[in-house]
């Protein structure tokens, strides 16, 4: 006659990962959102910066004003160009060497958790540079 022991614990451990699983899947999924949008942001900051320099160099083209813009999206490659949008502009607005060319870039950000949109709005970086 075989004798049940109480003190066996095979199930248990199958249990408590069974309860633990769902929140560690949550936090993993978590990081992963976290971590596209902050390259978003990465991305974003990048391509002021690339429109501010062009900017501050294109003071002897038609439209220095297009040619930052355009810097932006040719530097934003992998931010949907539809979303993305860019603004160039200098202080006092005439593209003279020693004004300001301000670039400001915005792209909407949204962090899903299992189908659920937890927190949303748009990114944003502003890059100052003179013009040359």
């Amino acid at each position: 006659m075989k004798r049940i022991s109480l003190k066996k614990q095979g199930g248990q451990s199958v249990t408590e990962f069974a309860l633990v699983l769902p929140i560690l899947a949550f936090l993993l999924f978590a990081v992963i959102q976290f971590g596209i949008v902050f390259n978003n942001w990465v991305q974003l900051t990048d391509a002021t910066r690339a429109g501010a320099r062009k900017g501050a160099v294109s003071r002897h083209l038609p439209n220095p004003k297009l040619a930052c813009e355009n810097a932006v999206r040719a530097s934003a490659t992998n931010l949907k160009a539809s979303d993305l949008t860019a603004n160039c502009s200098t202080s006092p607005g005439n593209w003279q060497p020693g004004d300001d060319v301000t670039v400001t870039a915005t792209y909407p950000y949204s962090i899903s958790l299992f189908g659920i949109i937890s927190k949303s709005g748009r990114l944003s970086s502003t890059t100052k540079e003179r013009v040359e």
